[in-house]
C-alpha cells in the first residue's frame, strides 16, 4: 500500500469511529443547572411565571433587535412568547404547560432557527431554611445530527453556562 492509501484508509476509520460513537450516544439529553437564592419561593415565582419578567433575565435576550411577541395570558398556563433575531437567538416560540405556585412551572419550547428542536423545560423552586433551591432544567430528545455535534461540542456545558449566568441574573433581580 502507498502511503496516500493508507493515510486514506486511516482517515476513514477515523471516521467511521466517530460516526460509530455518535450513533452509541443516548436518544435523549437533559441540562440541568440549580441555584439558591435569599428570597422565598413566592418572591421569585412571578419572575419565571410571567414570560415578559423572564426577558429581565433570561440570558438568551442578547438581540436588541429582536422581534417579541406575547400571546395569551399575562402569566401562567397558557402564556406564549414568540421571537424571531439574530444568529446567536434565533427564533421560536415558549408555552407555559403548567404552573403550580409557587413551586414549579413548565414550557414547552419549540425552536425553529437555527435548528428545529421541540423541548420541555422545568423550573422548579424548593424552599430551603430562609432561601430557595431553583433547578432550570431542559430536556428532548437528541436526533443523531444532535449526538453528531454534541461529539465535538459540550452542550451540557455550553447551554449549562447560560442556564448559570440566568440563574445568577434571577437571584440578584429576586434577592433584591
Amino acid at each position: 500500500m502507498t502511503i496516500i492509501a493508507l493515510i486514506i484508509l486511516g482517515v476513514g476509520i477515523a471516521a467511521a469511529a466517530v460516526l460509530a460513537y455518535a450513533a452509541a450516544k443516548p436518544d435523549t439529553f437533559r441540562v440541568q443547572r440549580s441555584a439558591t437564592i435569599h428570597a422565598s419561593p413566592e418572591k421569585i415565582f412571578p419572575f419565571i411565571n410571567d414570560l415578559g419578567l423572564q426577558t429581565t433575565w433570561s440570558p438568551f435576550e442578547k438581540d436588541a433587535n429582536m422581534r417579541r411577541n406575547f400571546s395569551g395570558p399575562a402569566q401562567g398556563k397558557g402564556a406564549v412568547y414568540e421571537w424571531d433575531g439574530n444568529r446567536e437567538v434565533g427564533a421560536g416560540r415558549i408555552e407555559i404547560a403548567d404552573s403550580a405556585p409557587p413551586s414549579k412551572v413548565v414550557l414547552n419550547l419549540d425552536m425553529s432557527r437555527p435548528f428545529k428542536a421541540h423541548n420541555l423545560v422545568e423550573f422548579t423552586l424548593a424552599p430551603e431554611g430562609g432561601a430557595t433551591n431553583v433547578t432550570w432544567a431542559m430536556q428532548g430528545r437528541q436526533p443523531y445530527m444532535a449526538k453528531l455535534f454534541s461529539t465535538f461540542v459540550d452542550c451540557d456545558k455550553m447551554v449549562g453556562k447560560q442556564f448559570e449566568d440566568g440563574l445568577a441574573k434571577l437571584k440578584g433581580i429576586a434577592a433584591s
